[in-house]
């Protein structure tokens, strides 16, 4: 079944097909650049995502032959200059300022109550970079190139990526990337530790199309949406002792519902589960807000 559930996109295209929800970024002929439209429909279609209980896993990609480009340049050498330009109307401010519209996204990407796969076809470079890093999965193809350039451009990497980069990769490797600004390629990505494989293009959409229906196919939503948010937001735990509490209490709310019986008897009865239990409605405070709004 597919619901093509982007109607009014202009800059990506979405759409659900068997519980697998499918972005891919849609300015083919500007290498899908990333623009404030594109931030505005990115954030709607994750907004539908956590509002639809039929979506258990997305995938991100890039139409054609990149996955992002980075910023749209387009306004040379003023594009980064906010001077004059409302950025705060529509996400509001953080330290009087106006939101860095690639910490919009990858922050969204963050809140998600599904598992992120992304799918990196071609360049991913500055902000087409940044954003995946909030993903929980990040698949190359062969052809893939990664570049945090922010330094050769005159400016400091964006989208909480000071954050996500050192947590994903190690603060060593992180430093070399962001220090020279140089583009790398899949291979030195995947040594990194920034993608988790590398596939063939030619089977690029599959893989990641496989590793979200295994998602969707095979376990309880509410248990999916918990894990995220506590193997997120124990990355800055002071304490493994927070993680010890937070275990806890989720292991016994969910151990007497329904999901956990279900698990279980499937498991025994050797059969496919069929999880009741809903993530929009079932356990909705088990793990705290993360990220934890400013």
């Amino acid at each position: 079944m597919t619901d093509d559930s982007g109607p009014g996109f202009g800059e990506i295209d979405y759409s659900v097909t068997d519980g697998v929800a499918t972005i891919v970024l849609d300015r083919e002929a500007r290498m899908n650049a990333f623009t404030g439209r594109m931030c505005d429909e990115l954030v709607a279609a994750c907004d539908a995502i956590d509002a639809d209980d039929a979506v258990r896993a997305l995938v991100v990609t890039g139409r054609g032959r990149a996955f992002c480009a980075g910023a749209d340049l387009g306004e040379g050498g003023s594009t980064f200059d906010d001077r004059g330009r409302d950025k705060a109307a529509r996400y509001g401010e953080v330290d009087g300022v106006g939101r860095d519209r690639g910490g919009v996204v990858s922050l969204r990407f963050a809140a998600l109550q599904v598992p992120v796969i992304g799918a990196i076809n071609g360049p991913a470079v500055g902000v087409g970079a940044t954003m995946t890093l909030p993903m929980d999965v990040r698949l190359a193809g062969a052809s893939a190139r990664f570049g945090f350039v922010f330094a050769r451009r005159g400016i400091v990497p964006e989208a909480a990526s000071s954050w996500f980069l050192p947590r994903v990769v190690g603060i060593s490797r992180a430093m070399e990337w962001a220090m020279t600004g140089r583009v790398f390629g899949a291979r030195e990505a995947l040594e990194g530790g920034l993608v988790s494989r590398v596939v063939p293009d030619a089977d690029l959409l599959d893989a990641a199309d496989g590793l979200a229906r295994e998602v969707a196919e095979n376990t309880s939503a509410v248990s999916v949406a918990a894990t995220r948010k506590m193997m997120w937001s124990m990355l800055s735990a002071a304490s493994p002792w927070e993680a010890h509490a937070l275990d806890s209490r989720a292991v016994v709310e969910l151990g007497r519902d329904a999901d956990a019986a279900e698990g279980v008897t499937a498991f025994l009865e050797k059969r496919a589960p069929s999880f009741p239990l809903r993530r929009t409605r079932d356990h909705t405070d088990l793990v705290p807000e993360w990220p934890v709004p400013s």
